[in-house]
């Protein structure tokens, strides 16, 4: 049985008496951002929007993104990206169960020295794929294309953000590469492998 989206209580400012306010909004308020689901234009727009308002709300204070995706479209995933690089507060990116695919790629994207993973945190990063079903042969030509700027794209992230040399990114992104959190801060994702 679900039990729904948990309240708690909420004291503003100059009110004596709490209000209950569901806990994600809750926590928004102290700049804690969660990714937990597949990445999609609606959850990059409301994260780009969450964000962009903390930004504008404090530009000193840093945002905290909590990540457990399994990836999801590329493009959203992109523009969640920029977004990070583009606002004024560092973006400390913590990688809470997995972080795949474009989840990596948030979790890569976080402020340098400000990345993190828990111990038992999986990450897993590989090329961005592709759905050939039904296309003429002129549309697979020109989604290839697509396929491979978008692949030239995350490699140059990943090389940008890891310090690793181009080949070495090239070639761990043409299969499925899962990494532990200590091989994911070996490999220049995550800077430090949170302890208990």
């Amino acid at each position: 049985m679900p039990i729904g989206v948990p309240k708690v209580p909420f004291k503003t400012h100059g009110n004596r008496n709490p209000t209950w306010v569901d806990i994600i909004n809750r926590l928004y308020r102290e700049r804690l951002i969660f990714l937990g689901q597949v990445i999609t234009n609606d959850v990059s727009n409301q994260l780009i929007a969450l964000m962009v308002y903390l930004s504008a709300e404090s530009e000193t204070k840093d945002l905290y993104l909590l990540i457990n995706s399994p990836g999801g479209w590329v493009i959203p995933g992109i523009a969640i990206y920029d977004t990070m690089q583009f606002v004024r507060p560092d973006i400390e990116t913590i990688c809470v169960g997995l972080a795949a695919s474009m989840g990596s790629v948030i979790l890569v994207g976080g402020e340098i020295t400000k990345r993190i993973a828990f111990p038992h945190a999986r990450v897993m990063i590989h090329e961005p794929a592709a759905g050939f079903y039904e296309a003429q042969a002129s549309e697979l030509i020109l989604e290839a294309e697509e396929l491979l700027k978008l692949r030239e794209i995350l490699t140059r992230i990943y090389v940008q953000r890891t310090g690793k040399p181009f080949w070495v990114v090239s070639e761990d992104l043409e299969r499925d590469t899962f990494m532990s959190a200590t091989e994911a801060q070996a490999h220049g994702i995550v800077d430090f492998v949170a302890v208990a």
